[in-house]
């Protein structure tokens, strides 16, 4: 189903204002340097100390980073992104600190300022330099730390401040609320899609997001109605709904557990045995790992992306899809956190199948593949809007070489930021959603039509 360009353009207008609505941090620059090197302290462990000592500073993850090679500018190599923290190792944990702090400077407030363009804007942790790296160094994991430090000193961009706020007061996003969720529960209820909401027991917990309820609702509708298909046992609490997870994305790790443990809390009252994640990569690694880390043991049920779930059950034979007419041309764009971090390929990819669609790998795919630009909160912040249409303009590049007619995703931002990079740019081929596509052509003999 297709998004009315009108209203992503609202929405995506309003998203641009965010950044009036954050509450100021401010702290002097002594203050900003002593909160951001006491998480440098908190965070460099073993494995963190080993990544820092094995780099050799070869560039070769330079290669790797769509914002590098799509600028050309140095600034961007991955290994750049993490300096700070290196720094700050060099001079206060490394076996030769003693000799290092000779020649490695410390730490000023002016650093964190400059390189918070570097992390925020400029990185998305997709994780592909990781994937290139000879010595195995997971970068995204040290410009996550790095993020964790910025926020501590009240530097996070406005946007993703302002977002991390509300979430921390509310643990919603976007003024969306439970009344939200039972007026759209309503609305579905009236088109004959059945929302179990708020039920005691269910064997499956189906978690959403506001931007579903505001933006892409036929995702919601779709996702409702291929649970009632195969008969399912599941419902959606109005307590704890929100996928997308702020304090992760900003840096707030505090805000980052609690908004995880309200979901893994929801799960656990009903005994839920399967917690199904919405089309959103990051929602996905902060229930699946960093919940589960922020619970303090294993969780007690499976945590499955949307995809994953779609995936499993065409091919247990389940779920039963009519063919799209026509054979249509598409490529599949792999959310970073859900492919290259969760191993998530094969599933959405056997979807496609059963829909009959024709579909071809861009260039770089599978592990390889390239971020949509706006990751990890990118595509709410202002300044980093001309990298995030530097890295569409890569992604066109790619769909175009393969021939396909339309852009295939599972995952609310990427979607947003493909659909305003190809606003921007004037490209007329659909961006669509993997749900969405299910949705429309389950056996069942039903047809849905979309909400205004």
């Amino acid at each position: 189903m297709s998004v009315n360009m009108e209203v992503f353009r609202g929405f995506a207008g309003q998203i641009a204002q965010l950044g009036r609505m954050a509450q100021p941090t401010d702290y002097s620059d002594d203050e900003r340097v002593a909160r951001a090197k006491s998480v440098f302290d908190e965070k460099l462990d073993q494995t963190r100390a080993t990544y820092l000592e094995s780099c050799v500073r070869c560039g070769v993850c330079a290669e790797a980073c769509q914002f590098f090679l799509e600028t050309g500018d140095a600034k961007y190599a991955p290994v750049l992104k993490m300096e700070l923290l290196q720094r700050h190792y060099r001079r206060e944990k490394s076996p030769m600190r003693w000799l290092l702090r000779l020649w490695t400077k410390d730490i000023t407030a002016d650093d964190l300022m400059n390189w918070q363009e570097l992390v925020y804007d400029g990185c998305t942790e997709c994780g592909r330099c990781m994937m290139v790296c000879p010595m195995g160094i997971d970068i995204a994991d040290l410009v996550n730390v790095m993020r964790q430090g910025m926020a501590k000193a009240g530097l996070v961009p406005a946007e993703l401040r302002a977002m991390e706020q509300e979430q921390a007061g509310s643990g919603n996003i976007f003024h969306t609320g439970a009344d939200g969720l039972r007026q759209i529960a309503a609305e579905l209820e009236q088109e004959g899609i059945p929302i179990p909401l708020d039920k005691e027991r269910a064997d499956y917990l189906l978690v959403t997001s506001a931007v579903e309820i505001l933006l892409f609702k036929d995702a919601l509708r779709s996702a409702a109605r291929v649970l009632n298909h195969l008969g399912l046992d599941w419902t959606l609490q109005s307590c704890a709904f929100e996928g997308a997870n702020f304090g992760m994305l900003s840096g707030y790790e505090d805000v980052q557990d609690n908004l995880a443990n309200r979901l893994i809390g929801a799960a656990w009252s009903v005994g839920a045995k399967t917690v199904i994640i919405p089309e959103c990569g990051h929602a996905y690694p902060a229930v699946r790992w960093y919940g589960a880390e922020a619970h303090g043991s294993e969780l007690p049920f499976e945590v499955l992306h949307l995809s994953e779930f779609l995936g499993r059950e065409v091919e247990s034979g389940r779920l039963k899809l009519k063919p799209i007419e026509g054979k249509r041309v598409v490529t599949y764009h792999d959310p970073c956190k859900v492919g290259r971090h969760g191993g998530v390929f094969d599933e959405p990819r056997e979807v496609l199948r059963a829909l009959g669609l024709k579909h071809r790998e861009m260039p770089d795919h599978g592990t390889m593949n390239f971020c949509c630009g706006g990751g990890a909160g990118n595509f709410l912040i202002n300044s980093a809007a001309p990298l995030r249409q530097k890295t569409f303009e890569l992604k066109r590049r790619q769909a175009e070489a393969v021939g396909a007619e339309a852009l295939v995703t599972a995952c609310s931002s990427c979607r947003m930021n493909f659909l305003g990079g190809a606003d921007a740019s004037g490209w007329d081929r659909p961006i669509e959603s993997l749900v969405e596509l299910v949705g429309q052509q389950l056996d069942d003999g039903a047809t849905t039509t979309s909400l205004p």
